[in-house]
């Protein structure tokens, strides 16, 4: 809940999400973002809960920058994490990890060499969202939702979706982070969303700093001692 009112003031403050889909410091219980079917302590038989997207729920409260790292992406995640310390306002960035003891392999599907080129797809401000071993796939739109296509047979870069991570409208980012567990569609890893906005305390400063202009400084002795008092016994 926190979080939630941290991301819609925009509050000068970096979020750093450590996701390896399990509750590791307390041995091993399935976590708001374990997938379905997870075997542990606390599911024996698998859960049954669907995995909380956090980074949709980032965007649904008016986040202002929106990231995903990867632990093991080492160059990738410092020059993410370089751009999180210089966005004035919130910032939320999910960093998806693995837990060698209670959930070794948490991302080995978008991690392994052989594998993470066809499922991760590197986001590029101002670049068409291709991915794959060769780069012949790539997402495209397709009404209000979006589509996985391969390049080829009429479908050119042209026709892809090019990344706009400025975009005023959250729904194009929303669309991103909602691409996690959709069958045939890859993991976006990179900034979402970056956007200006209003921020917080700054905000409350410049309200505080006209009030005094308008009003003067105020006496706390006087509003103490003034007279709505009253007396405990």
């Amino acid at each position: 809940n926190h979080t939630i009112h941290i991301l819609r003031r925009n509050v000068g403050l970096k979020v750093l999400l450590f996701n390896n889909r399990i509750y590791g410091l307390t041995k091993g219980q399935y976590s708001p973002t374990s997938e379905v079917g997870k075997k542990a302590k606390s599911t024996p038989f698998g859960s049954i809960d669907r995995p909380f997207a956090p980074l949709a729920v980032a965007i649904g409260a008016g986040a202002t920058f929106v990231a995903r790292g990867v632990d093991v992406f080492q160059p990738h995640l410092k020059s993410t994490l370089k751009r999180v310390a210089s966005h004035k306002g919130t910032a939320f960035t999910e960093i998806l990890q693995n837990c060698n003891i209670f959930n070794d392999g948490a991302w080995e599907g978008i991690t392994e060499k052989d594998v993470r080129d066809d499922h991760i797809l590197f986001l590029e401000h101002g670049k068409p969202l291709l991915f794959g071993k060769n780069k012949d796939k790539g997402i495209r739109q397709s009404g209000f939702d979006i589509e996985v296509v391969t390049l080829g047979n009429g479908v050119t870069e042209g026709d892809l979706l090019v990344h706009d991570e400025s975009h005023p409208s959250p729904a194009y980012s929303f669309m991103l982070a909602s691409m996690d567990g959709r069958p045939g569609f890859p993991t976006p890893v990179g900034v979402l969303r970056n956007i200006d906005a209003p921020v917080y305390e700054e905000q409350v400063n410049a309200q505080v700093q006209q009030i005094v202009a308008s009003k003067g400084k105020g006496d706390l002795g006087r509003l103490l001692r003034g007279p709505e008092t009253w007396e405990v016994r």
